[in-house]
């Protein structure tokens, strides 16, 4: 086995954001890699030169960094440039899937459904506009940094003051903040794998919404998989999702976000193109009802780098 993937740089940390995430996610992965032979060794770009892994010898990467620097291309860029093969999506699908206004405006332009949004740009936003975009987004908003993950810099706000209030917090993380219609449902999550779609998982929590808190923090988080849908349900669920990867140039594996409103109506919410992975995220939940050890699934991830 570690003949067939020689030597595998693990990358997991940065300087995101998200960084504590990936520190969790890349040890989980580091770990099973090595239980099973191969010769994986963590590299972390926020101490490590990753300009460097081409001379030092590694023959391939296994992706695990969350957020900027790891989710948005950059990485995918270097490594493309060294001819290191490596897990996930590549460049340009990278960085659309990190830009959420990206995202939504290209599912947007295939008829795939998105909430009802707004973009909103930091040097050019008017405090005075709240109350019209309240207006013009139903009431209810979710904002959300354009660039971040894990929920970072998101809030749920329904009158102008906390509008303005969410918006400054939102600055301090992206330049660019997206505004969404809120949608009142049931939160549910498709992850990919090798062009399927493993099993859906539905997420339930007391708080406002799906936030960091409920992703990291959390005993209270109800996990659901099987998620409850029936079959038909299931396959729309499913079509959705594939489309929602493929429009993007997404491949390999990752993970589609959803909510199901209380008409029964889904809309997609984001792709995570480098989700997390410690045992007990939702990759390797979904994975696990459809008969993947958590061994098993790295070393998936990891074949797709041979092709």
């Amino acid at each position: 086995m570690s003949l067939n993937f020689g030597k595998v740089a693990v990358l997991f940390g940065g300087t995101s954001a998200e960084r504590e995430v990936s520190l969790r996610s890349g040890q989980a992965v580091l770990s099973a890699l090595v239980a099973q032979g191969i010769n994986a060794i963590a590299i972390d770009p926020k101490i490590d030169d990753v300009t460097q892994l081409k001379a030092q010898g590694f023959d391939r990467a296994f992706i695990v960094l969350h957020g900027r620097g790891g989710e948005d291309g950059t990485i995918q860029g270097l490594l493309t440039y060294l001819q290191i093969p490596y897990t996930g999506s590549d460049v340009l699908s990278s960085a659309i899937t990190m830009d959420k206004s990206k995202t939504k405006q290209i599912w947007k332009s295939v008829g795939l459904p998105t909430a009802k949004y707004q973009i909103i740009i930091k040097n050019h936003y008017d405090p005075s506009q709240a109350k019209d975009i309240l207006k013009e987004l139903s009431g209810t908003v979710m904002v959300k940094p354009v660039n971040e993950g894990s929920s970072i810099g998101m809030a749920k706000v329904d009158n102008v003051e906390d509008l303005n209030k969410a918006l400054l917090d939102a600055f301090k993380f992206d330049k660019k903040v997206l505004l969404e219609t809120w949608i009142e449902g049931e939160e549910y999550t498709v992850s990919m794998l090798s062009g399927a779609a493993l099993p859906a998982i539905k997420m339930a929590t007391d708080n406002d919404f799906y936030d960091y808190q409920a992703k990291y923090q959390s005993t209270e988080t109800r996990y659901y998989c099987p998620c409850g849908l029936d079959d038909q349900e299931m396959q729309t669920l499913n079509k959705l999702a594939n489309a929602a990867f493929s429009s993007i140039g997404c491949q390999g594996w990752g993970r589609v976000d959803f909510m199901r409103d209380t008409n029964k109506q889904w809309f997609l919410l984001e792709i995570n193109s480098v989700p997390g992975m410690t045992e007990t995220s939702l990759v390797p939940k979904a994975a696990k009802q459809a008969g993947y050890s958590f061994e098993q699934l790295v070393l998936e991830i990891l074949t797709q780098t041979l092709a």
